[in-house]
């Protein structure tokens, strides 16, 4: 991107100036330069985008499915279309590498959208229960909350099921990529969707995303992001009794047993640890090996991280690109130097700057060897390229470890596959890769414990966004 963007809020079909003269700088991580500027939403805003989705609710719930369903299949087209600006602007915004912001930042939301609208005939919006009619309608006005790590897979998860079940939407995209959403809400008002439907407020969590939470005229809110601030969202929606869907944090195990392909197993375990530069809530941060087979899982794993590319997101061959913002590079920064601290044993990359690299908000990618799975390093979600190698004594202590976190988004197992299926099921996760399975965009995706409640995706995500209603004949 070569020219400053300044975007404004979008409120009932058109980009509107906020309440308040005060802007949020957006920033790239790779250059620690002003690419744009965004306002400081305010509780007034969110009150003006409230009653616009209010007015617009009762004709979009009105509209037949099929008519959401064609406006959101057209949706999917354009953000096919817009693949390379979408890939663009998010490698800006938050600095994920341009091959993969084509292919997934800008790829999925394509993908998860056309899913979706592919449900509207298929879906059970009615069924016959005895002498009762069961419907589902939509809930309403829906506010979605969404963080920068997949900016637009994430709006679109939420933005795309709310459509097609006639919702109407108040949407708070992190003040880290709103470019990405502005694009987004211009791509769904050419697409044909009525004035209204979608609004963005920007701005940051404590005020907006607190304003949304607590607002009597939003009926559900569906949020992304640390378990921290959805616990906020939660005691902020408390007070209206309002239905809340929370995907958090992870801090995912990916068990390797006795009877697995230790190279595919360590490549494919270190590739799901550091996608997106290890800025993934699914990210399999902790690798639990068979102890007498540690150094040999080490060795593999260290291998492979030689040919992740550390460097400027807009190269090609770059795997790796900053951390989005210098904020979460020194989160990353001072993990890394307290896992050594502990006495974890660095068997790649550890603390200190990139070199060439200093300007931007880089990290070391690191993998630490013989971590007590009690480590802070194993415990909390740390956000970055860091992979734990933990070595168990045997399959009942793998196990254990993998459910003893606070977590339980995701995960990984690899062995023989009746083996490897049986481990599976025992880990208290609301997904598990069984040796390297493919995601399933319409699978239902969403965390056990204190990674959140509710599904997102597929059939199981237009269901979050629905009331049923029995009718008694």
């Amino acid at each position: 991107m070569t020219e400053t963007m300044a975007v404004q809020h979008w409120i009932d079909g058109a980009a509107v100036a906020g309440a308040g003269s005060e802007r949020i700088d957006v920033v790239d991580p790779a250059t620690a330069t002003v690419i744009g500027d965004v306002p400081a939403g305010t509780a007034a805003d969110v009150d003006r985008a409230v009653a616009a989705a209010q007015r617009a609710f009762p004709q979009w719930s009105a509209v037949p499915v099929s008519e959401r369903a064609a406006t959101l299949a057209r949706i999917a087209d354009g953000i096919k279309a817009a693949n390379g600006d979408i890939a663009a602007t998010v490698t800006a915004e938050m600095g994920s590498p341009i091959t993969f912001a084509r292919t997934v930042q800008a790829g999925l939301p394509y993908a998860v959208a056309s899913s979706v609208a592919a449900l509207a005939d298929g879906f059970a919006w009615e069924e016959e229960l005895g002498n009762s009619l069961v419907v589902r309608e939509p809930i309403g006005v829906v506010g979605a909350i969404t963080p920068w790590n997949y900016p637009l897979h994430q709006i679109v998860a939420k933005v795309a099921p709310a459509l097609l079940a006639g919702c109407t939407i108040v949407l708070k995209p992190s003040e880290v990529t709103p470019l990405t959403a502005d694009l987004f809400a211009r791509l769904t008002a050419d697409a044909g969707l009525p004035a209204g439907v979608l609004n963005v407020v920007h701005g940051t969590g404590p005020v907006v995303g607190e304003a949304i939470s607590a607002h009597p005229g939003i009926d559900m809110v569906s949020f992304t992001g640390s378990t921290a601030a959805g616990k906020r969202v939660s005691v902020a929606a408390a007070g209206t009794v309002k239905r809340v869907a929370l995907e958090l944090g992870g801090k995912s195990a990916n068990v390797i047993l006795d009877d697995a392909d230790l190279a595919t197993a360590a490549k494919l375990g270190l590739a799901n640890a550091w996608i997106n530069g290890g800025q993934t809530c699914t990210a399999w941060t902790r690798m639990l090996v068979p102890a007498a087979r540690h150094d040999e899982i080490v060795e593999l794993a260290v291998a492979a991280a030689g040919k992740y590319a550390v460097g400027d997101p807009t190269h090609e061959s770059t795997r790796i690109g900053p951390m989005s913002s210098q904020a979460q590079q020194r989160r990353v920064h001072g993990y890394i130097e307290r896992g050594i601290a502990d006495g974890a044993t660095v068997a790649f990359g550890g603390a200190g700057p990139v070199d060439g690299l200093e300007r931007g908000a880089y990290v070391r990618p690191t993998i630490f060897a013989r971590v007590a799975p009690d480590a802070v390093i194993a415990q909390e979600e740390i956000f970055g390229p860091v992979l734990s190698v933990i070595p168990y004594a045997d399959e009942e202590e793998a196990v254990a470890i993998a459910n003893a976190t606070i977590y339980g988004l995701s995960g990984g197992v690899f062995g023989e596959p009746d083996h490897a299926l049986a481990v599976a099921r025992r880990i208290r996760t609301g997904q598990v890769t069984v040796n390297g399975g493919a995601f399933n965009p319409v699978a239902p995706f969403g965390g056990y414990k204190q990674s959140g409640n509710g599904r997102e995706l597929g059939r199981f995500g237009v269901e979050e966004f629905c009331e049923v209603k029995a009718i008694h004949r």
